[in-house]
């Protein structure tokens, strides 16, 4: 009876530190996704109007982990199948993050657009438990218009 209790409760303490780091991290999300609102992004591979330079390069990259209690909700979803929610959300952060990292990244080479964005997924350190992280890489071409 001790260790059921004891797992439930550190069950809930990873649920309450978990949903508290998620919720800070779509706080700053927002607030980042502001500050470079004026960097636009496309996934056309040429900009339709003339440039001011030519284009260079820019990504940007995120880990995030997957933690237990994510496991065990989608784990107990599967069986009654539907949306993993607690998924999405991972990879919304992830997605939105990596994004923010381009433009972060387009705007200190001056750059007001990325042109031909990609967004490349993968997992990484899964175990057989299927604990892991997701890896979201956004690159494109970062160009300054006239």
């Amino acid at each position: 009876m001790g260790s059921i209790l004891a797992f439930l409760t550190l069950l809930l303490i990873g649920f309450v530190f978990g949903k508290m780091n998620e919720m800070n991290h779509f706080r700053r999300l927002d607030q980042d996704e502001q500050t470079y609102a004026h960097i636009d992004v496309y996934n056309i591979k040429r900009p339709t109007e003339p440039l001011a330079a030519d284009g260079v390069l820019v990504s940007g990259n995120v880990v995030i982990a997957v933690d237990y209690f994510k496991v065990i909700v989608a784990g107990l979803k599967t069986l009654i199948g539907g949306q993993l929610g607690t998924y999405q959300s991972l990879m919304t952060r992830a997605r939105r993050e990596a994004v923010l990292r381009l433009k972060r990244e387009a705007s200190e080479l001056g750059a007001d657009a990325v042109y031909n964005v990609r967004i490349e997924f993968s997992t990484v350190g899964a175990n057989p438990r299927g604990v892991g992280g997701v890896e979201l890489f956004a690159y494109g071409t970062a160009v300054k218009r006239p």
